[in-house]
């Protein structure tokens, strides 16, 4: 079991910033793309911590490995770093799966972009689901825990899931982009137990995956994101 996550802070250049904590009861398996346990493995705990806009370390796997040890957290974990306030972070849940994100859409893309012009755009438009984001924060983190052991193609099949239903939200969201460059997913599942063989979104367990980060990114972009740095700033 992947227990709720905890907000503490750290102090960084004078400053107390934000981050999420999340430890598991026993050790759980992942899947992800994050700078630090990515991949595929066992992990026991999950960081996502808030970075200012200047933050310009070329080492992000090693500063949250730095941060997890701050933070006595011990054995392998995963570690993700957004612009974001981790305050604002979204919690949905449906049917026993459960997805947390942090919502930062002011540098959309789409995937596929043609050579030369794949350039990140901060002038995201105006839409029905409120204004576009005012600053160019741009990174959505989620973090996905699923009830059951689920098999290592189910656990890639379901990163894919997460993903697609993260570009669903944002495309109804009015923006044109799939995601942002910087984005993240992490899905955590029982090491124990007979392996459900699919993770898609119309499987057993990907269709609630699909539906909980769905609503969670279409609720944490309905609205501006302001960095956390900006925030602070006044």
């Amino acid at each position: 079991m992947l227990c709720e996550p905890i907000l503490t802070s750290r102090s960084e250049a004078g400053w107390d910033i934000p981050l999420l904590v999340w430890r598991a009861e026993t050790p759980l398996l992942a899947v992800g793309s994050a700078p630090l346990g990515g991949g595929i493995g066992v992990r026991r705990w999950v960081v996502n911590a808030t970075v200012p806009m200047t933050y310009d370390r070329d080492d992000p796997a090693a500063h949250l490995a730095e941060l997890a040890r701050d933070l006595g957290l011990d054995g392998p974990g995963v570690g993700l770093l957004t612009g974001v306030d981790v305050t604002e972070v979204v919690h949905r849940g449906d049917a026993g799966v459960r997805v947390w994100a942090t919502v930062g859409l002011g540098t959309p893309v789409w995937a596929a972009a043609p050579v030369g012009g794949g350039r990140e755009t901060t002038d995201a438009p105006a839409t029905a689901a409120g204004p576009a984001p005012a600053h160019p924060v741009g990174t959505v983190n989620i973090v996905v825990h699923v009830p059951v052991r689920l098999g290592d193609a189910a656990l890639v099949n379901a990163v894919a899931t997460a993903t697609e239903a993260k570009a669903q939200a944002i495309w109804e969201l009015g923006l044109p982009a799939t995601g942002t460059a910087t984005d993240a997913v992490t899905v955590l599942c029982p090491a124990d137990g007979t392996p459900a063989p699919y993770g898609g979104p119309r499987s057993t367990w990907g269709a609630p995956l699909a539906r909980a980060v769905h609503a969670a990114v279409r609720a944490g972009g309905a609205g501006p994101v302001v960095p956390w740095s900006d925030r602070r700033a006044g």
